[in-house]
């Protein structure tokens, strides 16, 4: 019996050589891609849709974002009805800042596809940054109808923070751990929210459950230490600290918290070496300083405490129990007069 052969379909010359770009593409070999995308770009005079794509997404990649947004809207011309053109025009102003635009090319293509997932989850994202946070919602919420993706909870959660509703906020990041059980991102945020709150069995659960899955977490490392700390468990917090200051060497919080741990153990020039250190990092600290007055009150050093502490109502002048430190730094120094205003400042705003 006769076997007919079919000759392979003649690709139209514009899309001739599309799966040679792509495969250097995927394949991060830049220099040949654009090379093969200048050849054709000659060839086609430019018409060839494909490989303006991919050079846009180069020019992005490197950093070039104005012209890359200039040829995703060529691309946009050559083929109005793609949503994909529509959304890289998009992604490409906001990326350049310009929000409001990107809000309008991402609706534009939402009318071409309503059930994508990064379209509507975009647009939330914009409606954020221009601090419109109904709409923001509205669209985050849409976009976990469609497809639940763990940045999507995690924005929505943000949002509900910034409006100041906890519980809402919560109740998201709780559903997006029921989600994906192993995002310790997730974890730690929301055992941090449970730290807030003080309800610190769920908050010590979720942080450990972060750590399980990663333990050089130092979000977690330094919320389950501080509450070891609270609790007197000073050298089971100094073991979690250790771990924290390999990964961020540089964080204040880190060097506050160590130097609290001495503090606790009677420690108190390593004390005060750390807290010099987190001071160093994080001059602005106000609870820092407020350490610093602390322990050198301890240490019966008067006058660097008065220093410390007059730093630290500089920059929260709002907080009772400063100005209660400053005054008994004040009548250690016999300076009653001052001390007594201090008292009475204190009692002001800390009945």
């Amino acid at each position: 019996f006769n076997i007919v052969l079919h000759p392979a379909p003649e690709l139209p010359i514009v899309e001739r050589r599309n799966w040679l770009i792509h495969q250097h593409y995927i394949r991060k070999d830049y220099d040949t891609c654009k090379a093969i995308i200048k050849e054709l770009l000659q060839e086609t005079n430019g018409m060839c849709e494909y490989a303006i794509y991919v050079q846009a997404l180069i020019l992005r990649l490197e950093g070039k974002i104005q012209q890359s947004l200039e040829l995703f809207q060529s691309c946009a011309i050559l083929n109005p009805s793609s949503a994909d053109n529509l959304k890289q025009v998009a992604r490409s102003l906001f990326l350049l800042g310009k929000h409001k635009a990107a809000i309008e090319f991402y609706h534009e293509a939402a009318r071409l596809n309503e059930k994508d997932w990064e379209i509507s989850h975009n647009l939330g994202v914009c409606y954020f940054f221009i601090k419109d946070f109904k709409n923001a919602e509205e669209h985050l919420n849409i976009a976990l109808q469609i497809s639940r993706h763990d940045k999507t909870f995690m924005m929505l959660g943000k949002i509900h923070l910034l409006v100041g509703e906890t519980d809402k906020a919560i109740e998201v990041y709780r559903r997006a751990v029921e989600y994906s059980p192993e995002n310790t991102e997730l974890l730690t945020t929301l055992g941090l929210l449970f730290l807030q709150l003080g309800k610190y069995q769920k908050a010590f659960e979720h942080l450990g459950n972060a750590l399980t899955f990663d333990p050089n977490n130092y979000k977690a490392i330094l919320a389950a230490g501080s509450m070891m700390q609270t609790h007197g468990d000073f050298d089971v917090a100094m073991n979690k600290y250790r771990v924290a200051a390999c990964a961020v060497p540089e964080s204040p919080p880190l060097w506050n918290n160590i130097g609290m741990c001495f503090f606790g153990k009677k420690k108190y020039v390593a004390a005060i070496s750390c807290l010099k250190r987190a001071h160093y990092l994080s001059p602005f600290d106000w609870k820092v300083l407020y350490n610093l007055g602390l322990v050198h009150l301890t240490m019966q050093q008067f006058a660097s405490a008065f220093h410390f502490l007059s730093a630290a109502i500089n920059l929260n002048p709002r907080m009772g129990e400063l100005f209660m430190l400053l005054a008994v730094a004040l009548t250690n120094l016999e300076d009653v007069e001052n001390a007594t205003r201090a008292y009475e400042q204190a009692v002001t705003l800390d009945e």
